[in-house]
């Protein structure tokens, strides 16, 4: 199996147990399929494993509100667009 075939989970149990960062971004098919690039965005701390498409020009959004504690992963996942994709608020 190529890295390009790795499912949230496998991907997931490659990070080192020390490392820190509330989520893991991945580029599959779907995201390079896209002009809006949708990044697949893994939960590592509530729901390990959840999983929400955003856009890559809102990346940011969810990055630096999970980093600092300020929302948390649900708040993403219930602000996705009719297709799935987080789009921003």
């Amino acid at each position: 199996m190529g890295d390009e075939d790795l499912t949230p989970d496998q991907a997931l149990e490659l990070v080192p147990a020390d490392y820190q960062h509330p989520l893991l971004v991945l580029v599959d098919s779907t995201a390079v399929s896209s002009a809006e690039l949708p990044l697949l965005v893994v939960d590592r701390r509530g729901e390990r494993g959840r999983c929400v498409r955003v856009v890559a020009a809102e990346l940011w959004s969810i990055e630096n509100n999970l980093s600092g504690a300020n929302m948390d992963f649900e708040a993403f996942v219930g602000a996705r667009d009719d297709d799935g994709v987080f789009r921003g608020f």
